[in-house]
């Protein structure tokens, strides 16, 4: 689990739930995003990091346990299901799709906090690998941030930092352009990160104009390739 504030991911097809989940798990140390449906949540979860997932049973479409089970193929990610239904069978069903705890609607909020903190507490520490990213002859050391090319450092300012910091944290991960802008510190917005990928790019890129490693995503951000 993240050291910084804990993100959870509120998925539920109810405008007012899901804008009370947010607000109140807001209120209590969390960052939350939202997501209307399974769909919506798909989206997200390509795009963004997240400790927990609060999810509805019951959604048009596809519902909160077949998300859940074919989530579980690829994701370990805690989740935790709210159902109005609260027969020992319903709840036993989610929790053999891949549910780690289940919430009784209505609930009270206070309960929803508790059980969160409860499956958050239960989760082993993550394990960083702190192995450096090679990049052709260009290696990024991620225990001191530092940028080389055959033994000799690359400057790099405070944001280049925290930009490529946060992209090797995990490779091949797409981020996207607020949650880079949210967690470097690049004044502007999108724009001012698009500014300091260009200006990364010609540090580790043999052409810029046809980068190899770090690579625009259309429509969803940025996601570092290293060799």
């Amino acid at each position: 689990m993240n050291t910084e504030m804990p993100h959870i991911l509120a998925v539920d097809d109810d405008d007012r739930l899901r804008e009370l989940l947010r607000k109140f798990l807001s209120e209590n140390g969390y960052r939350v995003s939202v997501a209307r449906d399974a769909a919506d949540a798909r989206v997200k979860l390509a795009t963004l990091e997240f400790d927990l997932m609060v999810l509805d049973l019951m959604m048009p479409g596809e519902n909160g346990l077949d998300f859940a089970a074919d989530l579980r193929k690829t994701s370990s990610i805690p989740i935790l299901m709210l159902t109005a239904m609260a027969e020992t069978e319903d709840r036993i069903n989610g929790l053999e799709k891949g549910a780690d705890d289940y919430l009784t609607k209505p609930f009270e909020p206070r309960e929803l906090l508790l059980r969160i903190n409860n499956i958050l507490r239960r989760q082993p520490e993550q394990i960083v690998d702190q192995s450096d990213i090679q990049m052709g002859d260009v290696v990024f050391d991620r225990i001191h941030d530092t940028l080389s090319r055959e033994g000799e450092l690359i400057r790099l300012t405070s944001v280049e930092a925290a930009l490529l910091k946060v992209l090797a944290e995990q490779p091949n991960l797409v981020r996207s352009r607020e949650e880079l802008n949210d967690r470097t510190g690049a004044a502007g917005g999108g724009r001012a990160v698009d500014v300091q990928v260009t200006r990364l790019r010609r540090k580790i890129e043999q052409d810029p104009k046809l980068p190899r490693y770090l690579q625009t995503v259309r429509g969803k951000g940025y996601v570092l390739r290293p060799d």
